[in-house]
């Protein structure tokens, strides 16, 4: 996939988060990691469907992210699911507490990629779904399921 500021390599998707939740904003943060966990994540052995994002101290921070440690690298390796540092602008981390601070409102990461050779995170300001609309949802994307492949078997008689 390209885009008009460089190319953008996705390493993982969190599919779960639109499950469980109502997406309401995204932003697109960068990450504080170390070079091990830049080539783990390169090898594709990152896992974010359990993370989450909180505010501390003025600073956004990613949380449960699991990188694992890479197998090449030393003793000084970082833990796998050590809290990690998002790097976003003060507005928007104000913007996102006073979200989150509202009734219902939580901060999921929807995906992990990289960007002109930099790791980003995609964060989303996400409201919970009851169990009524999660079954709605997947009522739903059966039928568009069905509606196209209705028309794909259509178009090949």
């Amino acid at each position: 996939m390209k885009t008009g500021n460089g190319a953008i390599k996705i390493v993982c998707n969190n599919k779960k988060a639109y499950h469980e939740y109502f997406i309401e904003e995204t932003y697109e943060a960068g990450i504080a990691l170390t070079g091990s966990e830049i080539k783990s994540i390169r090898a594709d052995k990152v896992n974010i469907n359990d993370a989450f994002v909180f505010i501390r101290d003025g600073q956004a921070v990613l949380k449960n992210v699991n990188i694992v440690p890479y197998e090449k690298g030393s003793f000084f390796n970082p833990e796998a699911k050590r809290d990690r540092k998002l790097l976003l602008h003060s507005a928007e981390i104000a913007r996102i507490k006073a979200k989150t601070e509202a009734k219902g409102y939580t901060v999921v990461p929807t995906k992990l990629y990289f960007k002109d050779n930099l790791v980003k995170v995609e964060i989303a300001l996400a409201r919970g779904k009851q169990l009524h609309d999660k079954r709605e949802t997947i009522a739903r994307k059966d039928l568009e399921r069905r509606v196209q492949r209705d028309i794909r078997d259509a178009m090949k008689r």
